[in-house]
């Protein structure tokens, strides 16, 4: 796979984001994967950053070049909260018990970039590995679900915002746009990721498609068994590996009651019950298991992926290639960033400095 030398000229080469409709790779090469299954410190993200830091290490001690982690280890999926709302969403009532859960949760979400950016980008530094973190990320006041991209030179590369949350998260978080859904070039294949449901959503899976996506990520909260089979769809459909990871929980991973009550399950769970039993599993593109699903408790899954599997794949089905038809059926993906608020003048200034071909301080 392609590297893209940094413009300055002197230094390591960046991770390119690939255009729509990029090319593949003929080369063929074997890349050691990882998906971590395990559960958030939740309301601790420091404690949570040491345990991501441990898994990193152990995954890599086995070789792994790539280290995928769940929907939301960092900040933590708020597995059994209502905030507050339960079944009936009544604004004009106010819930002031949700309230202060989404303060603490707020706390325990991180900035992008920000301090625990840089740590996770020294992670992947120390223990060179491609690395991809679920995390919830805070943007002043607004919180989004977020999956965070870094090199094995302990850089961060980018983020995937998800595109459109479920349920009740959408109470809880914002929603993404077209303007973060990259795949990145990387010596490994091109990587991106979708998060849960998103998965679903056929058209976005066709713009990652269009990117010329080969390790595939999903990073999930769906631990039904249903999953498998739309992992297994994903694979065959897009002819590429894909990794889905999932938390493994109990309910004592999560702040005891009164703290932290968990809802709609008719009574409190015992500390010992499995709230989510995880279903973590790596699929080739032929569609077949190679490591999961994985219920039975905290794991690393692991797998050896052949990227040659994914040209012998495409002989049978390439989906935006010889098997695409679009002069009848296109997609055209609007991946600019829509801001509730822009200034004139910022535009102006933009303007002004690619018109002088310099970049002039505020």
């Amino acid at each position: 796979m392609a590297m893209v030398p940094s413009g300055s000229g002197g230094g390591p080469p960046v991770i390119a984001e690939v255009e729509m409709n990029g090319g593949a790779d003929s080369g063929a090469a074997t890349v050691r994967a990882t998906v971590v299954q395990a559960s958030t410190v939740f309301y601790d993200t420091p404690a949570t950053l040491d345990k991501a830091e441990r898994l990193i290490e152990e995954a890599a001690g086995y070789g792994s070049q790539l280290v995928v982690f769940p929907e939301a280890f960092v900040g933590g999926y708020p597995r059994g909260s209502t905030f507050g709302f339960g079944s009936s969403i009544s604004i004009g009532n106010p819930k002031d018990k949700g309230k202060e859960e989404f303060r603490k949760y707020h706390a325990a979400a991180i900035e992008v970039p920000g301090p625990e950016v840089t740590r996770l980008a020294a992670m992947a530094g120390k223990y060179k590995v491609f690395l991809v973190m679920g995390v919830i990320e805070r943007e002043g006041y607004t919180l989004y679900c977020s999956v965070l991209f870094f090199d094995p030179l302990g850089r961060y590369l980018g983020k995937h915002r998800k595109l459109m949350p479920t349920a009740l998260e959408r109470i809880i978080w914002g929603f993404g746009d077209g303007s973060t859904i990259p795949v990145y070039d990387t010596p490994l294949g091109k990587i991106g990721a979708l998060i849960c449901w998103e998965n679903k959503m056929p058209l976005l899976r066709t713009a990652l498609y269009g990117k010329g996506i080969e390790i595939y990520c999903a990073p999930t909260a769906d631990s039904r068994q249903v999953w498998q089979a739309s992992m297994t769809h994903i694979a065959l459909e897009g002819g590429c590996f894909v990794l889905s990871a999932n938390q493994f929980c109990r309910r004592k991973d999560y702040p005891p009651p009164p703290e932290y009550v968990f809802s709609g399950l008719g009574e409190e769970p015992s500390p010992d019950t499995v709230v989510c039993p995880g279903g973590s599993v790596i699929i080739s593109p032929s569609g077949e298991v190679l490591a999961g699903p994985n219920y039975e408790g905290e794991a690393l899954i692991t797998a050896d992926l052949d990227l040659g599997e994914i040209v012998r794949a495409k002989f049978d089905f390439d989906v935006v290639g010889h098997y695409a038809r679009p002069e009848v059926l296109s997609l055209v993906v609007n991946d600019q960033p829509h801001l509730p608020v822009s200034f004139t003048s910022a535009a102006e200034k933009t303007s002004a400095a690619k018109n002088d071909n310099t970049s002039k301080p505020y």
